[in-house]
């Protein structure tokens, strides 16, 4: 079992910046690839970015390129979003997620491990 604990979320302006994190415990950080998530209200969730274990391959979606930044350390068992230029349309409960397959990207049912979420809203 891995338990994943977001946090970092929050009320911020549109332009503004968040920085969450997702500390994880239980079995080898390294051993998996993590990914970011986002659901916004009456949405399906969707795929955000994604950092493969050892960091070397990061993916993310179209709509949130060049302005979310994915990073672990995997000393201390956490991986990062940062978010910059945020938008409305980023408000969301965002989730980080644990796959032990290192072939899987986007796919929510290809995770493993999810964490309970974090909301973030952006105003206008």
């Amino acid at each position: 079992q891995v338990q994943l604990v977001e946090s970092g979320g929050g009320l911020v302006q549109a332009g503004g910046s968040l920085r969450l994190s997702c500390a994880a415990s239980g079995r080898p950080f390294r051993n998996y690839d993590m990914g970011w998530f986002r659901q916004a209200p009456g949405k399906e969730r969707e795929f955000v970015a994604r950092i493969s274990r050892s960091g070397g391959t990061i993916y993310y979606a179209d709509s949130v390129k060049g302005r979310f930044t994915i990073s672990r350390d995997n000393a201390k068992n956490t991986v990062y979003l940062q978010m910059n230029s945020l938008k409305p349309e980023d408000t969301a409960v965002y989730y980080c997620a644990a796959d032990s397959n290192p072939t899987s990207t986007a796919v929510a049912d290809e995770y493993d491990y999810w964490g309970q979420g974090t909301q973030v809203t952006v105003s206008s």
